[in-house]
């Protein structure tokens, strides 16, 4: 996926961003003003949030964002954070390239071109709830299996929707927004692979990943992180690998598979299709 001198220099640009300086996500966006942080969609979060904020008619909007945090600056100069752009911008990726999700479906044969693919931009929390939906409609498939001596048929999907949402916002989660580069999920007939740049923290051995046992020293994006669980998007706390495990195994699926390489330079999920759903099948829904 990248080559040992850009994986080093990454790895030192992440090391540079954490220490020391403001994380990217706490920072001010300067290309972005207030007027680009739009009232409804800021509205709509606190209302679902059930915050004391939502309904301030007499507030300032302004104000408001100080309250929210989602700006920074002097009294002169007052900018929008990143943060504030990701959620409640209508296209952040006007001055975030690439903070998008991209979808792409694959046909069986090795190296065989692309089926098709969608791009999901807007705010982040929507994106993820947009790719989410689309995954259902033309990925997820229930099966019933009778079973002789039983009176109860035992039920299961191809993929559990649980793994796919925890590998999602796991990847929106923790991926940089300073690397240009997309959050993919990549549909295989016999799997489904979500990439997203750069790796986890070095603190992390890919031991832990395989054990799915994980303690993060830092986080890269606290300020999303607080605004996805307020969206009861995530849980945090590292529970999200450890979810998607729980999901496979209790679906009958095989186990989930976390890779990284030695300049943590991407982090690739894959989810393997439950060994009873026919990848025949499974072709045919994603063709549609």
């Amino acid at each position: 996926f990248s080559n040992t001198v850009k994986a080093q220099f990454e790895d030192e640009k992440e090391l540079l961003s954490l220490a020391g300086t403001i994380p990217y996500d706490d920072r001010i966006c300067h290309l972005a003003d207030v007027a680009d942080l739009k009232l409804p969609l800021i509205q709509s979060f606190l209302k679902e949030v059930e915050s004391d904020l939502y309904g301030s008619a007499n507030m300032d909007f302004e104000q408001l964002c100080w309250q929210m945090r989602i700006v920074d600056g002097t009294t002169e100069y007052v900018k929008p954070r990143n943060v504030g752009i990701l959620f409640f911008n209508d296209l952040p990726q006007r001055f975030i390239p690439l903070s998008q999700i991209e979808i792409v479906q694959f046909k069986s044969t090795p190296g065989a071109d692309r089926l098709s693919e969608k791009i999901f931009q807007g705010p982040i929390h929507q994106q993820i709830r947009d790719a989410l939906t689309y995954l259902k409609n033309i990925v997820l498939k229930e099966y019933i299996r009778k079973v002789s001596d039983r009176a109860e048929s035992v039920r299961f999907y191809n993929y559990p929707y649980i793994a796919l949402k925890e590998g999602l916002v796991n990847a929106m989660y923790h991926r940089s927004y300073e690397i240009r580069e997309p959050v993919e999920i990549r549909i295989h007939p016999d799997k489904i692979e979500i990439l997203s740049f750069p790796g986890p923290d070095k603190s992390i051995k890919q031991s832990d990943l395989d054990k799915g046992i994980l303690v993060a020293r830092r986080y890269r994006n606290r300020r999303i992180g607080e605004f996805l669980k307020e969206l009861k998007l995530t849980e945090g706390r590292c529970t999200g690998i450890p979810k998607i495990r729980k999901g496979m195994k209790k679906n009958g699926s095989p186990e989930p598979i976390f890779e990284t390489d030695d300049g943590r330079s991407y982090f690739l999920t894959t989810l393997m299709i439950h060994p009873e759903a026919t990848i025949s099948e499974q072709e045919s829904k994603v063709s549609k």
